[in-house]
């Protein structure tokens, strides 16, 4: 089943994510039919405490594409925003990506292969 909101980060400021890790992820998600939203960089919303945070941590069932999840969740704490255990956080500095196509949801697996922690698995 794929996430009701998928959030994909460029880390356009930081630029600790390779391009083409980046550029395989984008294009995974817009090919792969499924809605999602895109930001430049959650660091800098972090910084400028950006109320859209919120929302995003409020969401029912939410995804987070970007990095190692406990600097996600850091940035997001430094914003006063609480993410909620629930949400998924993908990282793909520490990434490999499934080049598969199907319509079940989002195949990329984010994470070094043999740990499941930041493996999004297509359910």
């Amino acid at each position: 089943m794929t996430p009701r909101r998928i959030l994909y980060c460029h880390c356009a400021f930081a630029q600790v994510v390779p391009d083409d890790t980046k550029s395989a992820v984008i294009e995974d998600l817009s090919g792969s039919g499924v809605s999602f939203d895109a930001v430049p960089d959650l660091c800098e919303m972090s910084a400028r405490r950006d109320p859209a945070l919120a929302v995003i941590a409020a969401a029912d069932d939410v995804t987070i594409v970007a990095c190692y999840p406990r600097a996600v969740r850091w940035l997001f704490t430094g914003a006063g925003v609480t993410l909620p255990e629930h949400v998924r956080v993908l990282n793909m500095r520490e990434r490999r990506i499934a080049r598969r196509r199907k319509p079940s949801g989002v195949l990329l697996q984010c994470g070094r292969p043999g740990r499941g922690v930041d493996a999004a698995r297509p359910r």
